[in-house]
């Protein structure tokens, strides 16, 4: 594969697994050195990249905790002296109807959504910010623009998310850093192949049927789709993108 971000050091929140994973594995594979910053163990996704003939290291990292993520910072300094590439990927997607929605929930919810994505981005801003390049992109979600049940919480958060997406990349832009964001449709990931049995008051089968029925593409979405878009958005070929959400969702919304 093209080596197109050769030189270029990556550091992904939430790539132990899932959308993550395919993101660490396809920016490694055109040359990244990657950061898997996870709060579990990213040995499956380290040993997947160096299999393959990448670079990679797996830290531990809850990017709700400002400790946790300063020391990152640290870890992925002394090893690399910088990130380049910045992807905030972690999140969590709980299903409950409002009413039952405690505070504690929503503050987990914002604290790892969109808390998370400020500390990451504040961390790692400054390297890029010194070297005259940088790409941070973050993972919003397609359910901020559609009718969704069930996850009051967790659409604010990713609103939230696009709202900081379009905020700072008029502050960077003339450091030559880009910010954007990825919002993908249900994705098959270990994650929601591992949902309960019903969720959002649908079967697990009822729900990707569903989601699938509104896509213009006909098919589940997979991390690898999400993670073509993500090496395209971090490459000089996006110098020119920023503020932006891109909706990689098979064609559920539009516009």
């Amino acid at each position: 594969m093209e080596q197109r971000h050769a030189k270029k050091v990556a550091v992904i929140s939430g790539a132990a697994s899932g959308i993550g994973q395919a993101h660490a594995i396809r920016l490694a594979s055109e040359g990244a050195a990657v950061v898997i910053a996870d709060i579990q163990p990213g040995e499956t996704t380290r040993q997947r990249i160096e299999a393959t003939g990448g670079r990679a290291v797996a830290f531990r990292c809850d990017v709700a905790d400002p400790d946790s993520v300063a020391q990152l910072g640290r870890l992925v300094r002394d090893m690399f002296g910088r990130c380049d590439i910045l992807v905030n990927n972690a999140g969590l997607i709980p299903a409950q109807p409002f009413e039952q929605i405690r505070f504690a929930d929503w503050r987990r919810i914002m604290a790892v959504n969109l808390d998370g994505v400020f500390l990451m981005t504040q961390c790692f801003l400054p390297d890029m910010r010194e070297r005259g390049w940088g790409r941070i992109v973050n993972m919003a979600s397609n359910t901020f623009g559609q009718k969704t049940n069930g996850l009051t919480h967790y659409v604010a958060s990713k609103g939230g998310v696009i709202g900081f997406t379009r905020a700072l990349s008029g502050e960077v832009g003339q450091y030559g850093i880009t910010v954007n964001a990825i919002a993908p449709a249900l994705t098959r990931t270990p994650g929601t192949e591992a949902l309960e049995d019903r969720y959002a008051g649908m079967t697990r089968d009822e729900l990707f049927s569903f989601v699938i029925g509104k896509q213009s593409v006909p098919r589940p979405s997979m991390p690898e789709d999400l993670a073509a878009t993500l090496s395209f958005l971090v490459s000089d070929d996006a110098g020119f993108i920023t503020g932006q959400t891109i909706y990689a969702d098979g064609g559920v919304v539009r516009g």
